[in-house]
């Protein structure tokens, strides 16, 4: 992982097997997540895999028949998948899935939990437990019909046929599909990391919200209405507007609050 200009990058890098997630990588996640959460200098973190690609080209298959052996050893696996996915997604900073080559099984997993998603043309989705016998877990089942949809999560799951970029844009798997892939992401990080941070923190919490069937404002939302009222940020934009110049929020967020 690197770090530059509010901007964490998390590289899956294992070459050797066309950077499948093994349960270390997963369990790592967990850890890492709330890290990045707690580091006020991290402002975005961008997924992907090395220069060139692939993203990741799923589970390390060759763990079933170690870490995943019984019945028992599978469910504590699924465990730690699930628990590595849900430290993506619940992440409360934006997140950015840049997809160079195929994102297969856990590398689809892991986009899909990211908040956007940028491919090449040549890239390729899929999600494959119908070839393994393996029922997908409910929490990453919901997650891809809350991105595409019953019908579309129908075709990958049960069919475990791969999606090309052009159908992976169009079903909304991807926000956008780029030959200058590195130069497009670049351009979004910097524009993320351009925003109020307690617009892009409470409209993930709220969005979030929302897609689980929340419509009544609770606690937690008032919240954040709260510290966007009360944060340097919210003077600045309206400065910045009245004064017809860009905003400069990180100029802001290092001044105290009122």
């Amino acid at each position: 992982m690197t770090r530059e200009d509010g901007v964490a990058t998390v590289t899956l890098n294992r070459p050797d097997k066309h950077n499948a997630i093994n349960l270390a990588m997963w369990e790592a996640f967990g850890r890492l997540m709330p890290a990045l959460a707690a580091d006020d200098s991290v402002q975005v973190v961008v997924f992907r895999g090395p220069a060139g690609g692939p993203f990741s080209a799923g589970a390390d298959i060759s763990e079933f028949t170690t870490l995943r052996r019984t019945p028992d050893d599978a469910e504590r696996y699924g465990e730690a998948l699930t628990s590595g996915e849900r430290a993506i997604i619940t992440f409360p900073k934006p997140t950015v899935a840049m997809v160079e080559g195929f994102a297969i099984g856990g590398g689809s997993q892991v986009a899909l939990a990211c908040d956007l998603r940028l491919c090449e043309p040549r890239s390729r989705f899929g999600i494959t437990p119908a070839k393994l016998g393996i029922v997908y877990a409910l929490p990453s089942t919901a997650r891809l019909v809350d991105v595409v949809g019953p019908a579309w999560a129908s075709y990958i799951l049960m069919t475990g046929e791969l999606v090309d970029a052009a159908t992976a844009l169009r079903i909304g798997l991807v926000h956008e599909v780029r030959d200058d892939l590195e130069t497009r992401t670049a351009e979004l990080v910097a524009t993320l990391a351009s925003r109020a941070q307690v617009s892009l923190l409470g409209a993930k919490a709220l969005i979030g919200k929302v897609a689980s069937g929340q419509r009544v404002e609770d606690d937690e939302v008032r919240r954040h209405y709260h510290d966007s009222l009360h944060s340097p940020e919210y003077a600045e934009g309206v400065d910045a507007f009245l004064a017809k110049r860009a905003p400069d929020f990180k100029a802001a967020r290092a001044t105290p609050a009122r």
